[in-house]
C-alpha cells in the first residue's frame, strides 16, 4: 500500500530542504565573502610580504615537518577501511593512494580529491566500487571523530574569543562543545558495547569497528588535527598560544565544508583574521597563512601530483604488456 509521500513524490516537504539548504550555504558565502572584502581593505600588502621574507628557516623547516607527518598520518586513515572491508592491498600501496586523494582533496574540495580519486585510484588497483565506498566512509569518520573530541574540548574549556558583531558568544561554544562530546561518546560506546556491528543501510554494508580500533581512530585522528595547528602556530613564532590557535583552525575548517569554497580558500583567512587580529596584526597573521598554504597545500599537491602521473603511467604500461 503506498502512502500520501510515495503517491506524491514532489511534495513540498520534500523539496522545501534542498532549497534552504542552498539558501543557507549562500547566505554564509556571502558573509565570508563581505569578511574578505572588510578585512582587504585595511591590509597593508607589501607589509604582508616583508612579514613573509622575515620567517626564519629553522620555523619554516620545522612547520615543513609538521605538515609532512601530518600528512603522512593522515595516509594511514584508509587503512582502518581496509581492516574493516578485509581487502588485502599493499599497505604503501593504501598509503599511496590516500596521500594523493587527500592532497587533491585539500586544494579542489571532496568530489575531485577526497571522493573521485579515490574511486579512480582503487578501480586500478582492483578494488570493487561497494570496498572503495566502505573505506572512504571509514576514511571521512576517522577524520572527523577526531575533530569533535578536539573541538568539543577547545570550546568546553578554551573557547575561542567571539567577535560583538557574530551571533553568538562564548557560551554558545561551550554548549556546541558539550554536544560534540556527547555525540563522539555515543559512537565511542556503541562502538565497545554493541554486539551487532553491521548494518545495511539503502543497500550500503556499514560496520561498526571494535571498541579498541575506534580508539584508535580517535587518536590517530586528534594526533593529526594537532599537528596541523602545530603549523600555523610554529610560524606564528609563538605570538598566539596553542590552543587559540587549534579553536580557531576547528572553526576555519568546518566553516571552509559549509561554504564549499576548495581548498577553503579565503574562508580561512577570514576566520583566522577575524578572531585573532586582537593579538596580533592581520599582515603578520596573512604572511602566516599564505606560508602555511604553501607548505601543507601547495607542496604536497606537487608531490601528490608527480605520484598520480607515475601510478597512471604505470597502469598504462602494464596494460600494454598484457
Amino acid at each position: 500500500m503506498q502512502t500520501a509521500a510515495a503517491r506524491h513524490p514532489h511534495a513540498p516537504h520534500r523539496t522545501w530542504w534542498p532549497v534552504a539548504k542552498r539558501g543557507l550555504a549562500f547566505a554564509f558565502f556571502a558573509l565570508v565573502a563581505w569578511l574578505l572584502v572588510r578585512q582587504a581593505r585595511t591590509i597593508d600588502w607589501s607589509a604582508v610580504g616583508v612579514s613573509m621574507a622575515e620567517l626564519p628557516v629553522p620555523v619554516l623547516l620545522l612547520g615543513a615537518l609538521l605538515a609532512a607527518g601530518s600528512h603522512v598520518l593522515y595516509s594511514t586513515f584508509d587503512l582502518f577501511g581496509r581492516h574493516l572491508t578485509g581487502h588485502h592491498l599493499h599497505t604503501g600501496r593504501v598509503m599511496l593512494v590516500t596521500f594523493i586523494s587527500y592532497a587533491f582533496n585539500l586544494n579542489f574540495g571532496a568530489l575531485v580529491g577526497g571522493i573521485a580519486f579515490r574511486y579512480r585510484l582503487y578501480a586500478r588497483l582492483g578494488l570493487g566500487g561497494a570496498a572503495v565506498t566502505r573505506v572512504l566512509t571509514v576514511s571521512m569518520l576517522t577524520n572527523w571523530l577526531g575533530y569533535l573530541v578536539l573541538a568539543g574540548l577547545v570550546f568546553l574549556l578554551h573557547p575561542i574569543p567571539v567577535p560583538p558583531t557574530w551571533p553568538i558568544e562564548s557560551g554558545d561554544l561551550q554548549w556546541l562543545g558539550f554536544l560534540l562530546l556527547g555525540v563522539a561518546a555515543a559512537y565511542l560506546l556503541a562502538c565497545a558495547t554493541l554486539k551487532r556491528r553491521r548494518w545495511t543501510v539503502r543497500g550500503h554494508e556499514v560496520i561498526l569497528p571494535s571498541g579498541r580500533l575506534a580508539l584508535l581512530q580517535l587518536a590517530v585522528s586528534m594526533v593529526n588535527w594537532m599537528l596541523i595547528a602545530g603549523v600555523v602556530f610554529v610560524l606564528l613564532q609563538g605570538r598566539v598560544e596553542y590552543a587559540a590557535v587549534l579553536g580557531v583552525l576547528l572553526a576555519a575548517a568546518v566553516a571552509g565544508v559549509i561554504a564549499h569554497v576548495p581548498a577553503g580558500l579565503g574562508v580561512l583567512e577570514a576566520v583566522f583574521v577575524a578572531l585573532l587580529s586582537p593579538a596580533i596584526h592581520a599582515d603578520q597573521l596573512l604572511a602566516t597563512l599564505i606560508v602555511y598554504r604553501a607548505l601543507y597545500y601547495l607542496v604536497p599537491l606537487a608531490v601528490a601530483s608527480a605520484a598520480y602521473l607515475w601510478v597512471e603511467t604505470r597502469a598504462r604500461n602494464l596494460r600494454m604488456t598484457h
